[in-house]
């Protein structure tokens, strides 16, 4: 939702009405021109899923009657929200934009492979951030949409972001930082073991919640890094982009999937150095700018950890290029060719 409320913030010449759930956050809802609370009671999925789909689509359809929109973008294509938006459109012309959470469902269930596949077939065009999740939402549907596969990178608002004033620190040990849910996906585990093998004593924080966050302190306990790693639950994205500066590498850990990682852009926005998992949708994004390790490898991130620490020269030319790679990635450009595709497709 923070994507979702830079984005349209972003599309000033459009006209915006958001159909969801009440708002956690009160602040992103300044990003739509009109916000619909829906009424019908949420059900996931399992054997109430059937009559709350039912239920949504009429309060959906009496929506879209009354709105009549030029064009519809389904975020969340996995949602039954998209679902109830494919089968009450009609004429008006949908966007799917897909998400890293679509993707991992659809693998790992038959229901949530069908409603994937039925929004993307209802789909003028389908909105992917990377290559890598399109060839992957490209299989998903028996390649029976690739023609409207399109790749728009995501983005943050870059002059938000505050580069720190103090030169950066060359050789080790580095203040490290972690930011992410902790859940097995996360691998967050991953970097408390590579500080048990390092060569230097890094120090690395760990902020955010999980399921894992008991599992991950008592790990650290076990190695004996209580001095070394240090546990801070999330934070707003204000507050997480004030604090970044103060570190001088981030750790990007995630082993399985990863759709785009904006929270890569964020440490690279900030002036700092990635350390990453090396998969391909990171790949793709940071390029040659950050140092790839093995996925769910310690030794290796360990490894990495270490070469960094030892080359300041290298340091300094990730510190920059990190600042230039992130410039790529303006919320602004990503709201510009969206915007130019629902014109194209609406038209």
């Amino acid at each position: 939702m923070i994507l979702v409320g830079d984005l349209y913030r972003a599309m000033p010449e459009a006209r915006t009405t958001f159909l969801g759930r009440t708002p956690v956050d009160q602040t992103w809802t300044a990003a739509f021109d009109q916000l619909i609370t829906l009424s019908t009671p949420k059900r996931p999925y399992g054997p109430d899923f059937a009559p709350y789909l039912q239920e949504l689509t009429r309060e959906v359809g009496g929506l879209i009657e009354k709105i009549q929109p030029d064009a519809i973008h389904a975020q969340y294509p996995g949602l039954a929200l998209s679902l109830a938006l494919a089968r009450t459109a009609g004429s008006i012309p949908i966007i799917a934009i897909i998400h890293g959470p679509d993707v991992m469902a659809a693998e790992r269930g038959p229901e949530e492979r069908e409603s994937l596949n039925e929004v993307a077939a209802a789909s003028a065009a389908i909105v992917v951030p990377t290559p890598a999740l399109a060839d992957r939402v490209d299989r998903l549907t028996g390649r029976r949409v690739t023609d409207r596969l399109t790749v728009i990178p995501w983005g943050i608002p870059l002059d938000d972001a505050q580069v720190r004033d103090r030169p950066p620190l060359g050789t080790g040990p580095h203040s490290l930082v972690h930011a992410g849910r902790l859940d097995d996906n996360k691998s967050t585990i991953t970097a408390i073991e590579a500080l048990a093998l390092t060569e230097q004593p890094h120090r690395l924080t760990v902020i955010g919640d999980g399921t894992l966050r008991e599992n991950l302190e008592r790990r650290a306990a076990e190695l004996g890094l209580q001095k070394r790693v240090n546990f801070n639950p999330s934070l707003p994205r204000a507050d997480l982009w004030r604090r970044l500066s103060a570190f001088d590498a981030f750790v990007f850990t995630t082993k399985g999937l990863e759709a785009f990682g904006l929270v890569l852009i964020e440490a690279q926005a900030h002036g700092l150095p990635v350390i990453h998992s090396d998969l391909p949708g990171v790949r793709e994004i940071l390029g040659n700018t950050g140092i790839p390790y093995t996925p769910g490898d310690s030794s290796s991130l360990a490894a990495a950890l270490d070469e960094m620490g030892r080359d300041s020269r290298r340091y300094a030319a990730l510190t920059a290029a990190s600042l230039d790679n992130s410039r790529r990635y303006d919320i602004t450009i990503t709201a510009r060719q969206l915007h130019e595709l629902t014109l194209r497709i609406a038209s």
